[in-house]
């Protein structure tokens, strides 16, 4: 299932991503400081990555941020059920070049719309 919002697609990962969301997001220490993950150092290890974010997303509510006009990968978001229809984020990184643009606000008003949660 893919969401969309003005400027971003929401899809699942796909292995031909590791390159964009390695540059713009594994690969940034400004990024990974918010998060519960560390840097991928190179493009073997992000390959690898790739490979785990595929089989992760799933069966989870998680996805690559994609930005419509580049295409590129830019990003990556996730909700949870943390009680029987409520739900949280689950985290959602956008690369430093994305931060400010109000992509965050429009993927929060996105699930709210797409998903019917009212949690984020």
């Amino acid at each position: 299932m893919g969401m969309e919002t003005e400027d971003l697609i929401l899809g699942k990962a796909k292995y031909e991503d590791w390159k964009s969301i390695y540059r713009n997001v594994w690969s940034r220490p400004e990024t990974a400081k918010y998060m519960y993950w560390k840097l991928t150092t190179d493009e073997a290890e992000a390959k690898e990555r790739i490979q785990r974010t595929v089989a992760w997303q799933q069966d989870h509510d998680a996805w690559l941020v994609y930005e419509k006009k580049s295409g590129q990968a830019i990003g990556f978001a996730g909700i949870k059920e943390i009680r029987p229809h409520i739900y949280e984020d689950a985290g959602i990184a956008l690369g430093p070049e994305y931060v400010g643009k109000g992509y965050g606000k429009q993927i929060l008003q996105m699930y709210k719309k797409n998903l019917g949660r009212q949690g984020s």
